[in-house]
């Protein structure tokens, strides 16, 4: 059972320019505990490759600080601009890459989904996620910028799933 041993979570809402992170811890039955949440900042002007590995030695960072035992990761929105679609997936590939390299059990979820754990409906608007990230931690104001926030949602994704059983896959003969 997943409840049955604490678990810290690392949220991540990626970007190349802004990366939205947030370290949630839960405990059995106690409520969830906001850890840490911020942003990983790169620099406009940089090259690709160069913002891709600040974001990488970012979250490797944050790993190696607070040694989470999942990654929860936003999955890629398809933009109407391939371009950005594409940027933000080499994003997430270094994001993921970190994940990897640190052993860490990794789960992916649409913006929908993130939308739905955290505030009941996949529409749900930016305020409503803020609003609703203060509510579930007890928070006095909610995490600032709005991608501090959105990492955090991440966290809370996984960690407001319900535990369900795994089904062993089916052989037909």
């Amino acid at each position: 059972m997943r409840d049955a041993k604490p678990i810290t979570v690392l949220g991540i809402d990626p970007g190349t320019a802004v990366t939205g992170y947030g370290v949630v811890r839960k405990e059995g039955r106690n409520p969830l505990t906001l850890v840490e949440c911020g942003v990983i900042r790169t620099r406009p002007r940089d090259d690709l490759s160069r913002r891709l590995a600040e974001i990488h030695d970012g979250v490797a960072e944050l790993i190696r600080r607070h040694q989470p035992t999942v990654l929860s990761i936003e999955d890629i929105f398809y933009a109407r601009n391939v371009r950005t679609t594409v940027v933000l997936a080499h994003a997430r590939g270094v994001i993921l890459l970190a994940g990897v390299q640190a052993g860490l059990e990794i789960h992916e979820y649409p913006p929908s989904e993130i939308k739905k754990a955290v505030a009941g409906t996949g529409a749900a608007t930016k305020l409503q996620i803020q609003f609703m990230v203060t509510r579930l931690l007890r928070l006095k104001s909610a995490p600032q910028p709005s991608d501090a926030a959105d990492g955090v949602a991440a966290a809370l994704a996984y960690a407001l799933m319900p535990d369900l059983p795994k089904l062993e896959p089916m052989r037909f003969a």
